[in-house]
């Protein structure tokens, strides 16, 4: 067995430890909270973005394209949150209210003070501590808690925040709908595009070929066809009764096989062209085209005025503001100061110095007792 020497040595350097490494940091550290750290004060903001119902109806088939509709975008509560704990809010908020001077208005708690010279990196640090900021996704709420050595402080900068993140939602909106408006116009200039260029050929297409309407045409030949061959009828039975009493030399009966034959051939005629002159044969393609280039001037046509209605309803809609900022509460302000939490940061503090004491003890002992 160890001398008791040893053991008494091994327990009071123990016992020394624990009063370095555990004991006086924690009675230092509970002394700076209860009488050295300033009392700090709170104020609370909570919000949520908020749509108005502009309606299926009225956003039509461009709230389908562009995604205009009464519901919000399920990002801008990330984003709105993100942006709250960015650079960017905390460089507009130090410019407005001088955040730099709110975080030091008291010298002396070095703690909890941001201190002299700092950058922007230390002051977006230090208030990424002094703000608190939480983010319910089932209601899209944010909430947001502002610490500071004054409750006007703290009143000021959750005021800041909230009118920060107003100005981001109608930014946000304002793009949008001038994103709308540009698509809309370009689609209004490409529809009106194609209209002209259809337009256009259908024009030459009519001076190339001498015609105004080629199906009209075709019903005004298939109903002289249709006569003719009503007149070779009658001057067939014309024909037939003179043979009943007359010779097939006779003149009457002569003349007759001579109408037969101009009727006949000029019904041979009206079949091959079927058409205007120059365009033997051709007919049936043309009508084909015409039908063609009609088909896509009429959807050419719906296209156009789609695309004016949906311009006319972007612009419509870019003079309300179909997303804004409900505050649900208010900046408040504080009459208690309820930071710094001074029994509970003892008490954590005490907690991590015993675990931190105790496990350097067990790694001692093992490494010693290993030897």
């Amino acid at each position: 067995m160890p001398p008791r020497s040893l053991l008494r040595a091994r327990h009071l350097a123990a016992l020394a430890t624990f009063l370095l490494l555990v004991l006086v940091p924690l009675v230092a550290s509970a002394y700076y909270l209860y009488f050295r750290a300033e009392p700090e004060y709170h104020s609370d903001v909570s919000f949520s973005i908020r749509s108005e119902d502009t309606g299926a109806a009225a956003a039509g088939i461009l709230g389908a394209i562009t995604g205009i509709s009464s519901g919000g975008s399920a990002a801008e509560p990330d984003i709105l949150f993100e942006y709250i704990r960015s650079q960017e809010i905390v460089a507009a908020i130090d410019q407005e209210i001088d955040l730099r001077a709110i975080y030091n208005r008291k010298p002396d708690d070095w703690v909890f003070s941001l201190g002299e010279g700092s950058t922007v990196e230390d002051l977006l640090a230090h208030w990424r501590r002094m703000v608190d900021v939480s983010f319910e996704n089932h209601s899209g709420i944010i909430q947001v808690r502002a610490t500071a050595f004054t409750p006007e402080d703290a009143r000021a900068i959750t005021r800041a925040v909230l009118g920060k993140s107003a100005a981001l939602v109608n930014r946000l909106a304002e793009q949008a709908r001038a994103d709308a408006i540009r698509y809309a116009q370009v689609d209004l200039e490409e529809a009106e595009a194609h209209l002209r260029d259809l337009r256009r050929q259908m024009a030459d297409f009519r001076r190339e070929h001498q015609m105004v309407d080629p199906q009209a045409d075709v019903e005004g030949q298939t109903g002289l066809l249709t006569a003719l061959q009503e007149e070779l009828a009658k001057a067939l039975v014309e024909r037939d009764m003179l043979l009943t009493y007359a010779e097939p030399n006779d003149q009457r009966v002569q003349q007759a096989n001579r109408r037969i034959t101009a009727i006949s051939d000029r019904i041979e005629d009206e079949r091959t062209t079927l058409g205007a002159p120059g365009n033997a044969g051709k007919m049936p393609e043309l009508v084909g085209d015409y039908e063609a280039l009609r088909v896509d001037l009429e959807f050419a046509s719906q296209a156009y005025t789609q695309a004016l209605a949906n311009l006319s309803v972007a612009r419509a809609e870019a003079r309300r503001q179909s997303r804004y900022l409900a505050a649900h509460v208010e900046p408040t302000l504080a009459e208690q100061a309820l930071y710094p939490r001074r029994a509970m940061l003892s008490g954590l503090i005490g907690l991590f110095l015993l675990l931190g004491w105790g496990v350097m003890m067990l790694v001692y002992y093992n490494v010693r007792d290993s030897r």
